[in-house]
């Protein structure tokens, strides 16, 4: 697969959202009301709105990020590094600092599994929210589809057929690279964030998708994939 892009010009990434409050109770009956009407079609009639709220990080109008984590290629070594933490908007801030500061040039890409339909949206939406302005690299108003700087492997894996989903877990396993969900999956990350309180558990689960997601791409393109020893934590 000719990707066209330098690998050292792409920046990994992947995000960890929870719902915004930790019980259904906790939110107002405006929202209570307002998440219901939103999650009628995925609900169907035999589940309600409160048992349905566990998910609720998925949509960004009720859930938040709370870890950010991203890799990428220098001097023969991938280094990695997570904005994380209770402050949303400053999570988002520090990513928007990084992502200005150094990957704001137009040959830079972002890329992500299933990130056009998830990881991208969901960050551009929560810094709306919080007024904070979009970096370059998530600001898609009037650009064409081939001017968007996004990588998304899911997207790449599919060639073309829209039908077809393959989880991040999936495609390790089948293409030999070491599964980055060998302590919680995504839906353990809220019990994790509310009830064991344990942030750096999550903070660990989301880096090591980043790096899962650099090595699907190495894959892709024919190369040796990541050892421990080439992967910098900073």
């Amino acid at each position: 697969m000719n990707l066209k892009v330098k690998i050292a010009n792409i920046l990994f990434l992947d995000i960890e959202t929870v719902p915004q409050e930790s019980s259904w109770n906790n939110l107002s009956e405006e929202h209570q009301n307002l998440f219901e009407k939103k999650t009628q079609y995925q609900r169907k009639e035999e589940i309600t709105a409160e048992a349905f709220y566990e998910r609720a990080g998925i949509w960004a109008e009720f859930g938040k990020i709370i870890c950010i984590s991203v890799g990428y290629f220098t001097e023969n070594k991938f280094r990695v590094t997570s904005f994380f933490g209770d402050d949303e908007a400053k999570v988002l801030a520090d990513f928007k600092f990084m992502l200005d500061k150094h990957f704001s040039k137009p040959s830079h890409v972002l890329c992500a599994h299933n990130g056009k339909e998830f990881d991208f949206p969901f960050i551009a939406r929560r810094m709306i929210i919080h007024q904070i302005e979009l970096p370059k690299k998530l600001n898609l108003f009037g650009k064409k589809p081939w001017e968007v700087p996004h990588l998304d492997t899911l997207e790449l894996w599919k060639f073309g057929d829209y039908k077809h989903y393959t989880s991040l877990k999936l495609l390790t396993a089948i293409l030999g690279i070491p599964s980055p969900k060998d302590d919680i999956d995504g839906s353990e990350v809220a019990s994790v964030y509310y009830k064991e309180k344990n942030i750096q558990r999550i903070v660990n689960y989301c880096e090591k998708d980043t790096i899962a997601v650099a090595q699907i791409l190495l894959k892709f393109d024919n190369q040796e994939i990541l050892k421990e020893a080439d992967i910098v934590r900073v």
